[in-house]
């Protein structure tokens, strides 16, 4: 016993000690920042033009019948009407109303880059209008904020891009490398006629972009604990997807005679063992990267947590499986979103059915998807249902030690001063799906400060942009385009 208790005495310190002492080195690498570049903009005019795109309401709907196709026209007309020099210095191709427009570089030698945002918008909830601070196509500036859909998913994107374009025409700046920048109509039902017709486009031209920029984080503020400084996430691989039917199954008949379980009790107990055994997810791989990064910022509690994960790494683990966006980034995520069952209130239904959405992280195949769910739930009156789309896998991890990853970097470091820029996985989807097969390299990111308060406007409501971090961001466009061309 006295040996024992005389190697804890020992143990402990030490452990202690060692502790600290990577905690100590847990260090971001030393670089130098580069100078601050100052670009005077209209803030004015460029609040007025993100307004004004935002008052044509190009929503995408899942039924193509419903679509407003004179709103699209009419953004196009506005896009050439706005942005004369733009419009008339580059060439455009149309594939329906998605615009390609191509720069042409001086060295053709050069591999050229795409930029590239989506102009179509989500529709707001029917019956949710009223809870809107001000009305979702109106553009209203108000409050320091342009309001509306699309403000930040992602017209502000779209127009930022044209804005940096054509600031960089009136100062007679002329790109070594090839840019197109595409502008997409249907990114939000899956990019089909849009984007993944330009990147076919591109394929059969024998164009291989060096590397692509689309929508995807943003210069994230308030997101991560003990973390003073905005992070610059730049997506280098977004998540897959796939849709699952749950089908509870029982004996129908009338309500007033109910089994002792019918079909929905069955479906809501699957659905709950679902939601308590989920994929397996830890931090690693490039989700560790991000992390590894960011907590070499954070305050010295957090890196001896972060530095010591052989120690904490299941504490981290578990803290981060409790928060959404951590949960997200470590692990394919399972979300039932649609419920149906009976034709009549007082009819028990044969099948009561869940629609589950998961969004696959780049460890997962869809194959790996459908196998944990049948094993979770499957029995004699459970059973789980492919859906017609058959799903599509995590994108490729693009690297984050290539010239684009860097020029990225460079570029907002030169708008924005001392920030933390990390490697992130997004965890939704983007066009990127379909022009990273025609890239060595793609990535995600909007040059946009966005705080956790206003991030509840994605796909939600009183979506908002800060009429100073849109300028923000268009500034940093520019440097992106020019660093990336030259």
């Amino acid at each position: 016993m006295k040996v024992l208790f005389r190697s804890i005495i020992f143990i402990v310190p030490l452990l202690v000690l060692v502790v600290l002492f990577r905690a100590m080195l847990h260090n971001p690498s030393e670089e130098l920042l580069p100078n601050k570049v100052d670009i005077f903009l209209d803030e004015e005019a460029l609040s007025v033009h993100l307004s004004e795109s935002i008052q044509f309401p190009t929503i995408s709907n899942q039924d193509a019948s419903k679509r407003n196709n004179e709103a699209f026209k009419d953004f196009q007309n506005w896009i050439a009407r706005t942005y004369g020099a733009f419009h008339a210095n580059l060439s455009l191709k149309k594939f329906n109303e998605t615009l390609l427009y191509e720069w042409k570089g001086t060295d053709a030698n050069l591999k050229p880059i795409l930029v590239t945002g989506h102009y179509d918008v989500v529709p707001v909830i029917p019956g949710t209008e009223n809870l809107w601070k001000q009305p979702p196509f109106s553009g209203r500036i108000d409050s320091g904020y342009i309001w509306g859909r699309g403000a930040l998913d992602d017209k502000s994107g779209v127009v930022g891009i044209l804005e940096a374009a054509s600031y960089l025409i009136n100062s007679g700046y002329e790109p070594r490398r090839t840019i197109y920048f595409s502008f997409g109509h249907d990114e939000e039902v899956g990019g089909i006629n849009g984007a993944a017709l330009v990147a076919q486009y591109l394929k059969e031209e024998g164009i291989q972009l060096t590397w692509s920029l689309d929508e995807g984080s943003f210069l994230l503020d308030g997101f991560l604990p003990g973390l003073d400084k905005p992070v610059a996430s730049i997506n280098v691989a977004e998540k897959g997807s796939v849709t699952l039917q749950v089908v509870g199954k029982a004996t129908g008949g009338h309500s007033s005679m109910p089994p002792k379980q019918t079909a929905v009790g069955f479906l809501a107990q699957a659905i709950t063992q679902l939601e308590n055994n989920r994929m397996p997810g830890d931090l690693e791989g490039l989700s560790l990267k991000m992390f590894d990064e960011a907590s070499r910022h954070m305050t010295f509690l957090y890196k001896i947590v972060f530095a010591n994960r052989w120690l904490f790494g299941s504490l981290i683990d578990s803290y981060l499986s409790e928060v959404p966006f951590g949960n997200a980034v470590l692990r394919t995520t399972t979300a039932p979103t649609m419920l149906s069952g009976s034709i009549k209130t007082n009819v028990l239904p044969i099948e009561a059915i869940a629609i589950v959405n998961f969004r696959l992280h780049p460890r997962d195949s869809v194959e790996d998807v459908i196998n944990h769910v049948k094993r979770v739930v499957e029995n004699e009156n459970v059973e789980v249902r492919s859906m017609a789309w058959k799903g599509r896998p995590a994108s490729i991890v693009s690297s984050w030690q290539s010239e684009g990853y860097s020029v990225i970097s460079q570029s907002v470091k030169e708008i924005y001063g001392d920030v933390v820029v990390a490697p992130g996985l997004m965890i939704a989807g983007s066009d990127s799906r379909h022009y990273g097969k025609v890239a060595d390299d793609a990535y995600r990111f909007n040059p946009f400060p966005l705080s956790s308060k206003e991030f509840g406007g994605f796909h939600g409501t009183n979506e908002r942009i800060r009429v100073e971090d849109f300028r923000k961001g268009v500034e940093a466009y520019i440097l992106i385009i020019k660093n990336g061309s030259s």
